[in-house]
């Protein structure tokens, strides 16, 4: 039996995914989580064999969770399951030791062939995502923005979007600290020194959020 810990923050999803496994013989939910240190939490707690993650939650999320989970448990698969379709994100989190990503939108056979796969020690990426995936990680001028974490990308595109330090950490439920943090780090990453070049930085690349 394949023991999951679903860690997703909406509770209709959690609901919709909970249905799919229970379809199946050889699955069981042994948890949940729907924030960043209820994840590490369970993960410390809880004895299961594939944590099922979404990138973005509150608290600590995407890669930065990612690590702080294999920090925990090195050997446990990680499958990310989420809305993002972009080929720079999974190959981020394959980067950060995810072993495999499955899309919200994928049919329920591909999220029970990816959970499979993963547990036996395979990869697993959205067949729909593949070309993407390739295309991105074989790039050799990888730009500077593609190094940031999930979080800090977050926090680019807020701030880009003209949000101001306490309006991101709010959207993001994070403390304005925390979001300074990030800022100051992203801004080494993109080797600009003032906000100025910062939303240069972001328009030129089209990261501003919607």
């Amino acid at each position: 039996m394949i023991r999951i810990l679903i860690a997703e923050d909406h509770a209709i999803v959690r609901s919709g995914v909970k249905k799919i496994l229970a379809s199946t013989e050889d699955m069981t939910v042994v948890g949940e989580a729907t924030h960043g240190d209820e994840v590490l939490a369970q993960v410390r707690a809880l004895d299961f064999d594939v944590l099922l993650l979404d990138l973005t939650m509150p608290g600590t999320s995407g890669t930065e969770l990612i690590q702080q989970v294999l920090t925990e448990k090195p050997l446990l698969p990680v499958l990310i399951l989420t809305m993002h379709n972009d080929g720079q994100i999974v190959n981020r989190v394959l980067r950060a030791g995810a072993c495999g990503y499955v899309t919200k939108d994928s049919d329920p056979e591909t999220l029970l062939t990816a959970l499979r796969m993963v547990v036996r020690g395979g990869k697993f990426i959205d067949p729909a995502l593949v070309d993407s995936v390739v295309s991105h990680a074989s790039r050799s001028d990888a730009l500077p923005h593609q190094r940031l974490s999930e979080r800090e990308l977050q926090v680019l595109k807020g701030l880009a979007s003209g949000s101001r330090i306490g309006e991101v950490a709010d959207a993001l439920h994070l403390s304005p600290k925390t979001v300074s943090t990030h800022k100051m780090r992203l801004m080494q990453k993109l080797n600009v020194d003032n906000n100025a070049d910062l939303i240069k930085y972001a328009l030129q690349h089209q990261l501003a959020a919607e």
